[in-house]
């Protein structure tokens, strides 16, 4: 069974809350409008944590008939399968007869949707318009869009501080976002990049690559020859965004 779209759509000031489903009424009339110019995030994933999450998302719309509630959506399989999500609509900005640009921003809110884990990954783009008289026109936009739980890095490095040349120890933790239970969980198994940054330097190089145990955590040694940062980095996967931790800085004498 699909997902109804929960929209808020605000024009002139005004904010309409209202429910509407993204897939044509049997029987309506298919077409009147076309939707071009279509952007979600600007190309990137939208990765969710456990509170709410907004992301900006543009297209163009060109029809003859006057429509109401234009938006574009998140779908997979069909278009009456979607992602729950609110919707705020911009007025239309017209660039000439029967074109008009709009603006939106898409909020994701686990607290607020009955959203699943099961729901990260890979979502196409639909684009939906309702016209006078009860028909509509949706249609696919032809673009994927990721959708991702968010992840968390934690970070120890010791003992501080350390000998030059002498072992430091460096512990952390990987957790992602669970939209279940509204918490973040242990990640484990995850390949984690320990990585280091000399004091007065600019950028951070990779030392080494640590698999997290079961339960998320991350265990190292290294030789610390110079002052500087310590901190861990995940890159991430269809699922999943990427994270790196805070640094921990060492000084070595």
């Amino acid at each position: 069974m699909g997902k109804k779209i929960w929209r808020a759509v605000v024009a002139g000031g005004a904010a309409a809350v209202f429910t509407g489903v993204a897939a044509v009424p049997a029987g309506a009339v298919e077409g009147g409008a076309s939707f071009t110019r279509v952007q979600v995030n600007g190309g990137k994933p939208i990765v969710i944590g456990v509170k709410e999450a907004a992301v900006p998302a543009s297209f163009r719309m060109t029809t003859s008939r006057k429509g109401k509630w234009p938006a574009v959506f998140l779908y997979r399989g069909n278009t009456d399968n979607l992602l729950w999500h609110s919707i705020g609509t911009s007025d239309c900005h017209q660039v000439s007869a029967g074109v008009c640009d709009f603006n939106e921003t898409m909020s994701f809110d686990p607290t607020v949707w009955d959203m699943r884990n099961s729901e990260a990954g890979a979502w196409k783009v639909a684009a939906k318009v309702s016209f006078k008289g009860g028909d509509s026109d949706t249609d696919k936009v032809g673009r994927t869009v990721y959708v991702k739980r968010n992840s968390r890095l934690s970070v120890n490095a010791a003992p501080e501080p350390v000998a030059k040349g002498k072992t430091i120890t460096v512990t952390g933790k990987v957790t992602r976002a669970n939209w279940e239970t509204k918490n973040y969980a242990p990640y484990g198994s995850r390949l984690v990049s320990l990585q280091f940054k000399p004091s007065g330097a600019t950028s951070y190089t990779t030392v080494k690559k640590v698999h997290a145990g079961g339960s998320g955590a991350l265990r190292t040694t290294v030789k610390a020859s110079k002052t500087g940062a310590w901190r861990w980095a995940y890159y991430g996967n269809t699922t999943t965004g990427p994270s790196t931790s805070a640094a921990d800085n060492v000084v070595a004498r």
